[in-house]
Parts: C-alpha cells; structure tokens; sequence
C-alpha cells in the first residue's frame, strides 16, 4: 500500500483578494495566463484538462491544449467525432481546468461548449504543420484500431497522396469555444486556507464575486 498521508506542501507564493481583481474573470484570466508564462517552471501554460459527461453517463477528463482566448471564452480544436465531441454534441456543458503547480494555481471554468465557424476551423489548421494536418486525417480519434504500424502505414499513404499539394481541412474536425458561465480562481495560501474567488456569469451580462471558503 502506498500511504500519500505525509505529500504536504505549504502554499505561500501569492494571494488572491476581492480588493486586487478585476470586475472581468477573464481580464484575470489573461493576467495569470501571462505571470505563469514570465515565471517560468511551466512547459505548457496552455495545457488544460477538459471535462465532459459522456454518453455512457460517466465524466471523463483529458488534457488538451487551449489555443485561443478572447472576451467571448476559450477555444481548442479536437475531432468532432471523438468520444469528447460525441459527449459535446449531447451535453455541451464542460469543464476546463488549469492547474499551474509554479505560481499554486488553479483555474476551473464551466462553460458551454459550441463549434466556431468553418472559416475559424480552416484558418488555424492551414496553420499547423503538415505533419499534424496528416495526423488529424489519418486518426479516427477513440475508435480501436489494430495495430500502431496500421496508423503509420495510413499516415505514409496519405504522405504520398498529398504530397506538393494543400491539405484539407476535414469535416470531422475543428474547434469549439466555451463560452463560460462561472470562473473560479484558486490560490493557494499557508495552512491550507487557500483563496479561492468564483465569478458567475449574470442574465444583464455582469458577473457576480464572490469568495468561496478553502
């Protein structure tokens, strides 16, 4: 038995108060999104683990990397017909979750998930290496399949079928943007009295602060 009961830490790198933080989760947002990427000790900032209820009726939580953030909520790209886009198209309430371990940090967003337009979608894959344009076509993300060499010879193929020539964006894949409905930011604090402020999205387009007990 692996007994974890003595894995503790004393948080004490920052703080976070209702007197310091902008009437905006994402104004916030973006301030820590860019602290964590000037301190460093982070490879990833954007990695983020999105939550969804699938169709067997169970939550299953992935990473997946966030690409874009704006004022209307966050974006990342995915296969539309993988088990998270099959969970989206019959429940688009999610979860996104950013844990940033450097500055003792969460973030937790529940949002609505919803496809952005196909022009949105075709500008960021034209962006992506050719390799990973290959590999969105080549992969029928979280079917079985029944070998790692199948995946490599259908990705030779398609190599040599689209060599010299634009690759296609595919149907089955794009982006979603979740536009959230509540934010709450964590930070930790000595003797596990951590701060944590939760902002939730009202009908007149304001958001309600709030603090919320560790």
């Amino acid at each position: 038995m692996n007994d974890l009961s003595n894995y503790r830490k004393s948080y004490e790198k920052s703080e976070l108060l209702e007197t310091n933080v902008p009437e905006d989760p994402i104004n916030l947002f973006n301030k820590w999104f860019h602290e964590i990427e000037d301190f460093g000790g982070t490879e990833e900032v954007n990695a983020m683990t999105v939550s969804t209820i699938g169709i067997d009726g169970f939550p299953k939580a992935r990473v997946v990397l966030l690409k874009k953030f704006t004022e209307e909520g966050f974006i990342f790209y995915t296969n539309y017909n993988s088990e998270k886009g099959k969970a989206i198209a019959e429940n688009a309430h999610i979860c996104l979750s950013f844990f940033w371990h450097s500055m003792e940090r969460q973030v937790i967003i529940k949002g609505i998930a919803q496809k952005v337009s196909e022009h949105v979608s075709d500008n960021y894959f034209q962006s992506r290496p050719d390799g990973s344009k290959l590999g969105a076509i080549v992969s029928n993300q979280s079917e079985v399949v029944p070998s790692r060499a199948y995946l490599e010879e259908n990705l030779l193929q398609l190599e040599k079928d689209y060599d010299s020539i634009v690759i296609p964006r595919p149907k089955h894949w794009g982006g979603y943007l979740v536009v959230p409905v509540e934010v709450e930011f964590w930070q930790g604090r000595p003797n596990r009295l951590h701060d944590r402020i939760r902002y939730t999205s009202g009908e007149d387009y304001t958001w309600k602060i709030e603090r919320l007990s560790p």
